[in-house]
């Protein structure tokens, strides 16, 4: 045990006398460090947006809804260019001059012709193509006036008051007399749909906005994004509009056949679009004086089933991608 002892006091030694003749540059030598690497280590390989899609393909009714909609869209928008298809304002007449009034479907014109000798199958797209327009530009007024109100509103403490009071101020128009208001007083055009269902389509938008970041403006981790000097718009576009996807997609969906909806509602009072202007609204309103025939109610039966066709498919999309997007669906 003395030897033992002995023997390691003087490796000891040795190694002592070894490190105090070497110089500091060669005690210590810097281990190496990968700054990339280490980036990449402190992340893991989620993708919210990749895993929103993964949630949203397992639906396979919305995805099949999904497809439909995009078909119809593509050729609604490329079925003026196809050869063979007919003006949707043109009116057409027979061999003998007269117009070809009321045809019913089948032959030459699909969908039939109209009072005036139109084609109706024409006529449908193009109303789909002007109804969908007006859903589209005014979803996405909605969305951006929504988002910017409502960020403003929720995460500025400051602004909290007077948003709240304009938003009370606004909310107890109706929407209806905004609509008949402006229709009536401006002329009648897609611009002024479009202007009117914004002026106060956008507060339920900015309103869901505000108390989902009220909800999460708090939490720990952007407290500590705020102390640590994180600029505002970062804190923002990655805390907090994450957390805010399946509201904005949820309430753009329903803005559009909403939109469509108000349309009609507008032609069907005598204030909607010019009848020069084929829309859902103008067929609809059309073929509802034709119900008391039935040999004529085939021109309400088409648009009535495009309107039906659009305003379900983008309930169920916005549903299932509000689903989807929401972070605790994602595995």
């Amino acid at each position: 045990m003395a030897l033992r002892h002995k023997k390691s006091a003087a490796v000891e030694t040795s190694i002592n006398r070894s490190l105090k003749e070497m110089s500091d540059d060669e005690l210590f030598t810097f281990a190496g460090f990968d700054e990339a690497a280490a980036e990449r280590s402190g992340y893991s390989d989620y993708s919210y947006w990749r895993s929103t899609f993964q949630v949203f393909l397992k639906n396979r009714v919305a995805l099949s809804l999904l497809i439909l909609i995009g078909a119809i869209l593509l050729f609604t928008f490329l079925q003026p260019m196809i050869p063979g298809q007919r003006s949707a304002t043109e009116i057409f007449n027979g061999a003998d001059g007269l117009q070809l009034r009321n045809l019913q479907p089948g032959g030459k014109f699909w969908f039939g012709t109209n009072s005036i000798g139109q084609d109706l199958w024409s006529r449908v797209w193009s109303g789909t193509r002007t109804s969908l327009l007006i859903g589209f530009a005014v979803a996405l007024s909605e969305a951006v006036l929504g988002i910017l109100m409502g960020v403003l509103w929720g995460y500025v403490r400051k602004l909290d008051r007077l948003f709240t009071e304009i938003y009370n101020v606004l909310d107890n128009i109706p929407q209806t007399v905004v609509l008949i208001l402006f229709s009536y007083i401006m002329r009648p055009s897609i611009p002024t749909l479009v202007f009117a269902m914004c002026l106060t389509g956008w507060l339920d938008m900015a309103r869901f906005i505000r108390n989902q970041i009220l909800i999460i403006r708090d939490r720990d981790y952007n407290l500590a994004s705020r102390c640590l000097g994180t600029p505002t718009r970062r804190i923002i576009l990655k805390n907090l509009l994450p957390y805010l996807v399946s509201v904005i997609m949820l309430r753009m969906a329903l803005a559009i056949p909403s939109a469509i909806g108000n349309e009609v509602f507008l032609t069907y009072i005598g204030l909607g679009l010019p009848v020069s202007i084929p829309s859902l609204g103008n067929l609809i309103n059309e073929g509802r004086v034709l119900m008391t025939s039935p040999a004529l109610r085939y021109q309400l039966f088409f648009p009535a089933i495009a309107l039906s066709v659009v305003t379900i498919s983008f309930y169920i999309i916005g549903n299932a991608f509000a689903d989807a997007s929401d972070p605790k669906n994602h595995v």
